[in-house]
């Protein structure tokens, strides 16, 4: 009876690499193969860079996948649909496979597309899954910013352009997490200075990491912030 391997989805952290869990670590060793999101130009990922001061890649097998930027369905469609027989050409010769991603697997993670596609192709593969630090909980700890206590309530959230629906949720909560906020980053702005928040808000970027930027939020209008940002609003 052919053996499958298992694929292993972890989640890697926010970006310090000594924050993978014990777990993800053991992973990283027992794995013969090491799949991470590749850049099309060939740089490495986030992700890769956070985990390679762990592995020998002379010893494994890199598997860099390529995932488009794009919303076109069909070529999402057929990237992914590659992706995926990528990785299950390893674990059909019975290798388990590590998907390494940053942050937690189960959040805002290309691991989630793989994993679904997977199930559907292959349904006889065993999937398992590795916690991670998300950005949100690596922002509030570099800022020194406690997100709940007591009965508080805090979300978490990708910034949108409907800054009706984002005043809304900065109502209803004590601490609001902005991701994907680089995008409307001059919108968010003006509807928390005019709320009377502007002093209560924090961005990061790649936090953790040693890229990692404090913004002061007056330097903010009109800058190119990286995709990987967040933004903490404390109330």
């Amino acid at each position: 009876m052919m053996t499958i391997g298992t694929l292993y989805g972890l989640g890697v952290g926010p970006g310090d690499p000594e924050l993978i869990t014990v777990k993800a670590f053991r992973k990283l060793q027992e794995c013969p193969v090491i799949a991470y999101p590749k850049k099309l130009k060939g740089s490495k990922s986030y992700a890769h860079r956070i985990v390679e001061v762990y592995i020998n890649t002379a010893e494994k097998e890199m598997l860099g996948l390529v995932f488009p930027m794009t919303k076109d369905e069909d070529t999402l469609r057929i990237e992914w649909g590659r992706s995926v027989d990528a990785i299950y050409r390893y674990l059909v010769q019975g290798k388990d496979v590590a998907f390494v991603t940053e942050g937690d697997p189960m959040l805002f993670s290309t691991f989630i597309h793989i994993m679904n596609l997977m199930k559907s192709k292959f349904p006889e593969v065993p999937i398992e899954t590795v916690a991670g630090i998300s950005s949100f909980n690596g922002a509030a700890n570099r800022l020194g910013i406690p997100l709940a206590d007591g009965d508080e309530c805090v979300a978490m959230i990708p910034a949108t352009e409907n800054m009706e629906e984002m005043r809304k949720v900065i109502e209803s909560h004590h601490s609001i997490v902005f991701i994907k906020v680089a995008k409307v980053i001059d919108d968010m702005l003006n509807l928390l200075e005019e709320m009377n928040l502007l002093e209560r808000t924090h961005v990061v970027t790649k936090v953790t990491s040693d890229e990692e930027v404090i913004w002061n939020v007056h330097d903010l209008r009109g800058a190119e912030l990286n995709y990987l940002s967040c933004m903490v609003v404390r109330k």
